[in-house]
């Protein structure tokens, strides 16, 4: 009997709050995910390759484990308080039944631990499937293939989960429960005294309300300005001004809302208890509603930032090429060693890259008339940066042979340079460019300015050319200029550099998948390097930089993102049933005076919409501000150009988050809803 008690009672509980059910059980799934992280492919891979960036990683998940166990117990703590306070007055039937309190505590740690049982059971081998599908999807997100994937499950990222789970759930649990254990069986039988707060002036909320907008423009202009970003200090000032104008707004709302009930006297259908109702929650709970705002606001930046920036890094490469094989010593020719190894037919091109610095006398380049027509520009950041680059290279330049730029540009399925001898393309790397610069060098470029090389005329022609010269990245030209073999060969006196570039053969990769293959040819590769003393970098040594980029992002910030969410709209949920249920004495008075089930739901949904809108609304608006402060001071010089580009992208998914912010109102709704579909049944008078 008593354990049939038990689990109807768990039962019952899970019903009438769903919300915090579900949100346990994707603070679960998070958990998990992050915590086995070390033993998916996609960071076994990377660590391989980028050990100590990784390592650094998996060093930083035990603070974020600390953090998120921190905020989910404040989450555990006010859910269970609801729950308890809901079932106060059944407590207070068992103990005039004659239940022993110790009796009652036990019941309730065992409805307790079989919930939690239940959540863990059903949300680790859900975490254990998602963690696969995340790995699946990385991995062809990245362009690395899924072959030889293997199924992974983490023992110790089990064992972390459960551990920190049943921890929080016991200690909100021994605290609220100690708090039961010494309350009157009068006081559990009457319903929950409402709460009493001084309410601010009228004066004082305007001027409040004022001030949070004032301080938050302030913070806003601070972030997406680099000031911010400049120091410490001004990133402190920056979030010091955002969290006060925050709380400060929301402190103010009260008055706003008084003007909104005013302007709707004469609406009917209880739109003025509406807003009484709605005021009185703010009043009561600005605290909650900020800290729930900036969780909100928090995982929007992360969500938004960390998939546009995600999906940046992981275009920000093109991939022409496989290997690239370098020596210092010149007597050893690159190519004849792979074909007498045989390693020759695991590629379908190989082909030389040249590059060498011109040489001459003092100023031997002169690019006063490229620069008179750049200087002619609207003035602009990007215009002062591109005429200083170009001032730093008068004696100090590149040049790249033709014949070999254009079997890359081949490669790339682009249309080859075509050069006279007095002409010369020009080459910047991608890492000091931006959309604006590049479209002030082609607006230079169009009307063939002429420059002098040793004190002889040439004329710059053709389209900016940026497509990476090597596999890796040791060559990084600012710039360079692209001549004929000839013309190369004269100006850099014979002595230059030369790089190998080399593509696996399509059925290969194929046949291997791109890393299998790579992985393959590396092992035969190694002992012929060091046989002839030969470097050789691969596409996925490369690659390993930019996944590290793409990892960090899609986990860590996508993991962050999910639980501020989570934690910020079931405190909100939470909070707003526990205050319904405080002032459940008025819907009565409601009922007793006529009011309809329907009309009562409908002001219910209204106190719920906008009580999830407003912190809601709020965050949007700073998230846009926020994703942009991030954009500009987190994003490379390359990518600052495409800022709008990812910028569009996080709007997009700030409104996929919205879209869940959606379903976490109806929700709340429908609990709501129950909760006063119970008052409109006769009170029972014990």
């Amino acid at each position: 009997m008593f354990f049939n008690l038990i689990h109807r009672n768990s039962i019952q509980s899970r019903k009438e709050n769903r919300l915090f059910f579900s949100s346990l059980l994707i603070s679960i799934i998070a958990f998990y995910i992050i915590l086995s992280l070390s033993k998916q492919d996609i960071m076994i891979f990377l660590q391989q390759m980028e050990s100590d960036a990784i390592n650094r990683i998996f060093q930083m998940i035990p603070l974020f484990y600390g953090v998120t166990l921190f905020l989910l117990f404040f989450l555990v703590y006010f859910a269970s308080k609801y729950q308890l306070e809901r079932r106060s007055h059944e407590f207070g039937i068992y103990l005039m039944m004659g239940m022993k309190r110790f009796k009652l505590f036990f019941m309730l740690f065992l409805e307790d631990l079989y919930n939690s049982l239940l959540s863990l059971g059903i949300g680790i081998p859900a975490a254990v499937l998602l963690s696969e599908l995340i790995s699946l999807i990385t991995a062809r997100f990245v362009g690395i293939g899924i072959l030889g994937h293997q199924f992974t499950f983490s023992l110790t990222a089990v064992l972390w989960t459960v551990l920190g789970f049943l921890w929080i759930k016991l200690l909100a649990f021994l605290i609220l429960s100690g708090r039961l254990f010494h309350t009157e069986i009068s006081y559990l039988l009457t319903p929950v005294p409402k709460q009493t707060k001084r309410r601010l002036s009228k004066t004082a909320s305007i001027c409040l309300f004022f001030l949070g907008i004032f301080f938050l423009a302030i913070a806003y202009f601070l972030a997406i300005s680099k000031i911010a970003w400049g120091s410490v200090f001004f990133m402190g000032i920056t979030f010091i001004f955002g969290l006060a104008g925050t709380f400060s707004l929301f402190y103010g709302l009260q008055v706003f809302l008084e003007f909104l009930a005013r302007q709707n006297r004469k609406k009917k259908r209880l739109f003025l208890f509406t807003f009484r109702q709605l005021q009185e929650y703010v009043i009561f709970q600005p605290n909650v509603l900020s800290i729930s705002s900036l969780l909100i606001l928090s995982a929007l930046c992360f969500f938004g930032f960390g998939i546009s920036v995600s999906k940046s890094y992981t275009n920000l490469e093109e991939h022409n090429l496989d290997y690239t094989f370098s020596c210092y010593n010149p007597s050893i020719d690159i190519k004849e060693k792979l074909q007498t190894s045989g390693l020759s037919s695991y590629f379908s091109a190989l082909f030389e890259m040249k590059t060498g610095i011109i040489y001459g006398e003092e100023d031997t380049i002169q690019l006063n008339q490229a620069i008179s027509l750049l200087e002619q520009e609207p003035d602009s950041k990007e215009k002062t940066q591109l005429l200083q680059q170009l001032s730093y290279i008068n004696d100090h330049c590149y040049a790249i042979s033709l014949s070999g730029y254009n079997e890359l540009l081949t490669l790339s399925g682009k249309e080859p340079i075509k050069l006279e001898s007095r002409q010369a393309a020009v080459y910047m790397d991608q890492s000091f460019i931006s959309i604006k610069k590049s479209e002030m060098i082609e607006h230079m470029l169009s009307q063939t300015p002429q420059i002098q090389i040793n004190g002889e005329p040439y004329f710059l022609t053709g389209t900016l050319q940026t497509t990476n010269l090597v596999t890796d990245r040791s060559i990084t030209l600012s710039f360079a200029l692209i001549v004929t073999d000839e013309t190369f060969k004269q100006l850099t006196a014979d002595n230059y550099s030369s790089y190998w570039n080399a593509v696996l053969t399509p059925e290969l990769r194929k046949q291997k998948g791109l890393m299998q293959a790579i992985a393959q040819v590396n092992q035969e590769l190694s002992p012929f390097a060091d046989s002839f003393e030969i470097e050789y970098e691969s596409y996925l040594k490369n690659m390993g930089r930019q996944l590290f980029y793409v990892a960090a992002a899609s986990y860590l910030t996508l993991y962050l993102a999910v639980l501020f969410f989570v934690i910020g709209n079931t405190i909100l949920g939470v909070q707003f049933l526990m205050q319904q249920q405080k002032t459940g004495q008025r819907y009565r008075i409601l009922i007793q005076l006529g009011s309809s089930f329907p009309a009562l739901c409908q002001s219910c949904a209204q106190q719920i919409r906008w009580y999830f809108e407003i912190p809601a609304f709020i965050a949007a608006v700073s998230s846009f501000f926020g994703v942009s402060a991030l954009y500009t001071g987190l994003l490379p010089s390359s990518l600052q150009g495409n800022i709008f580009d990812f910028f569009w992208i996080a709007v997009a998914m700030i409104i996929l988050l919205c879209v869940v912010e959606y379903l976490y109102l109806l929700a709340v709704t429908k609990a709501g809803c129950r909760y006063i579909l119970t008052l409109m049944k006769p009170k029972r008078e014990e």
